[in-house]
This record gives structure tokens, sequence and C-alpha cells, in this order.
């Protein structure tokens, strides 16, 4: 049996009720695991383990079954000249490698290759990639049109798209948190696209480039990374509106890849608006994990949309956890001092406030992991060591 078929016929057992917990390749289950569903009169759904080594944490992705590490890698300081650190992770059992295209327009899935080539770490490491630029495709579909509407539409339409936009809260202080620079401009275009939906969505929405744009997207991952399939792929990366998950190119492009064995799962990924997006990842029913702009800042807005994710079996991951409260990126420092103040109420001992943050957001069961920008090995030392560790969370 080849690696593709011996994949499809894991994923078509692993929905079957009543499956019995599958084993580690390096050492059998013993029990429940952090994370995991059971419950007395129904099965435990069936997991898949990776990498398992004492020391680390791992909690079930929701209904795909993967067991992760509750700290993963993400992608954005990896690049061809900085990556070998990451072997010090995985031998500390990290277990899920975070890459886009958008990464270093290719690099950071060039680095994964390396890091993962001549040696048996594939078989360690659960692999997610992204489609970057789709939620841009769809936007400038609709500006193609929008370009040539007169003027006094244009102008209906513009107003439109700002009461929406006000209306939905995407941009209130607090909930809408700034991680880079330019990150607020990516509302405009996407609430343009939703405004014109009433009148045009029919030019738009069954276009043939979105399933264009998936396929080679996911084509060009496999041959940077040089792997034969990804275990999730990320469409889209970085939705910005709701709308941009319900297209149907989406879902049908994504099981005719699960089809021919390139990827396993299907998850999005949010930093504008995660309550609305993790909310419609739910309802749609397609989707098996959000990975989610979630701090504290943020995260009383997402309590309830985590609940009804969790109910549906749909994973959460956690990301820019520590960006709420520290940043690289110089035009948004320094960090306001409130913010570091807050989780220094809320997280008690003596640490950095970035592991705090980690901290916090991992004491939410219906959390399967937090990503972390691990730059060297000072950062994969420190932020590894929060995996497993239970703190009584004060008030803020």
């Amino acid at each position: 049996m080849d690696r593709r078929t011996f994949l499809q016929s894991a994923a078509a057992g692993a929905a079957m009720a009543g499956t019995t917990a599958a084993q580690s390749p390096d050492q059998p289950q013993a029990g429940p695991a952090p994370g995991e569903r059971q419950a007395t009169n129904e099965p435990v759904t069936k997991v898949e383990w990776r990498n398992k080594q004492a020391g680390m944490a791992y909690r079930r992705l929701g209904r795909t079954g993967l067991m992760v590490s509750e700290i993963v890698s993400g992608g954005d300081p990896i690049r061809p000249d900085n990556y070998e650190h990451l072997n010090l992770a995985i031998e500390k059992g990290l277990n899920y490698l975070d890459m886009a295209p958008a990464y270093g327009r290719g690099k950071c899935e060039e680095a994964y290759g390396k890091l993962l080539t001549g040696s048996a770490k594939r078989e360690k490491v659960f692999l997610t990639t992204k489609i970057s630029g789709f939620k841009e495709l769809r936007n400038r579909l609709y500006q193609e049109i929008f370009d040539e509407l007169p003027a006094e539409k244009q102008k209906r339409i513009m107003q439109r798209a700002e009461q929406t936009l006000q209306a939905g809260g995407a941009a209130k202080p607090g909930y809408f948190v700034k991680y880079w620079p330019g990150q607020d401009r990516e509302f405009a275009p996407s609430y343009l696209s939703n405004a014109m939906m009433p009148d045009y969505a029919h030019r738009v929405e069954g276009s043939k480039e979105f399933a264009e744009h998936i396929t080679n997207s996911i084509e060009e991952s496999l041959k940077r990374v040089g792997t034969d399939y990804f275990d999730i792929v990320m469409c889209p990366h970085g939705a910005c509106t709701p709308e941009e998950l319900r297209l149907p190119e989406i879902q049908a492009t994504i099981d005719r890849l699960k089809q021919q064995g390139k990827i396993r799962f299907l998850g999005v990924t949010s930093h504008n608006d995660p309550a609305a997006i993790l909310r419609t990842a739910t309802e749609v029913g397609y989707y098996d994990l959000v990975m989610m702009a979630y701090n504290v800042i943020n995260g009383g807005y997402l309590d309830h949309a985590i609940q009804m994710a969790a109910a549906e079996d749909v994973g959460v991951i956690g990301m820019k956890v520590a960006m709420a409260v520290a940043t690289h990126h110089k035009s948004l420092q320094p960090i306001p001092q409130w913010r570091i103040d807050k989780v220094d109420r809320i997280v008690p001992g003596e640490m950095k406030a970035p592991m705090k943050a980690y901290l916090w957001a991992l004491q939410n069961p219906s959390v399967s992991a937090v990503i972390s920008n691990l730059w060297d090995k000072q950062f994969i030392e420190e932020n590894l060591s929060l995996a497993g560790k239970k703190v009584e969370l004060q008030p803020a």
C-alpha cells in the first residue's frame, strides 16, 4: 500500500464510529491524553500520534484526531538560513510545523523542506500550509467590476461597506488588535467585496480562478517542501470576513485534493474578526479546525465561539497569543504597558510577558495548541518548557 492509499484508508477509518484509539508510532497510547474527549457512553475518538516524547504535553486537534504538541512551530521566522534549531524542538516533542507560501515568498516552505530532507522526520511531524492570496483574489475580481461602475453607484457601495464594517464591530478596539503594520487595511477591500455580493456575486463567486488558485498553490507548496502530502491546508490564509469561507469552490476543490491524497484536513486562519470566522467555520461543517488570533486582550470576545466549536469538535489553535504583549515590529513598539500589566495580574509568577500569555491560552481546555515563532534555541527552551503547566488564573 503506497503512502497516499494508506492516508485515504486511515482518514476513512477515523470517520467510523466506535473506532479504538490509535497507537503512537513511538510507543503505545496509555489512556486518554490531555484534551481528548471521552464520555461514559460514547467511544473515544480515533487519535494519531507522532513524535510522542516525555516532557511534552499533547492535545487532540478536534475531529482530526491528530495529537498535537501544546506548542507548535510558526513559520514567520523560518528561512533556509534559519531552521536547523528546530531539530532541538523536534527532539523535545514538538510535532506540528506551520508554513505558508506568503512567508518569505516560499522561502519558509523551502526551509522546512531542508529540515525534513534525508531523515525520518516527515513521519514525526504534522505539516500545515496555507492558501495565501485567496481573499486577495476574491477582492481583485470584485474590484475589477467596481472600477467599471458609475461614480454614484461606487459611492453607494462604499457607504454600504463602511456601514457593514461598523455595525459588525470587527474593527472595535480591544477586539481588533493590530499585530503587524498595515493589518487594518485588509478591512476595506474585503467589505467592499461583500457589499457588492447582492448584485455581482454571480460574476465572481463561481469563478474557476478560485479552484485553479487553490490547486496551483498546493502543487507549488508540495514541490517546495518536497513532500507528497500535507496533513492540513488552511484556506483562506487570513480570512477577513465570514463570506470568504462560504465559496463552494473551497469545499469542492479541497475534496478533490483529498481524494488525490495531497491533503488530509481543511482549516482556516484569521487575524481579523476571529469570533465570526470561528462561528462560520463551525456552522458550514466542512472545516476541521481554525487557527485564530486569541490572547488576553481579545479573549473575552471569543469565548462563546470557542464553546460552539468545541461542541462540534472543531479544533482550535491560538495564534498571535504572545504578540498582544510583545512584538518584533518596531513601528508597533513599545507595546502599551496596560497590556503587559494585565497579563502580569492574570498569570502569577516570575516569567516574561509572552510566556505568561502562552500559559493563559493553554489554560483553556478547548484550545488544542498555541503557535509560537521559534526564532532560535532560546525561544525553543523557554516556550516549550510551558507545555503541560497548569496555573490558577487571577482576576484581570
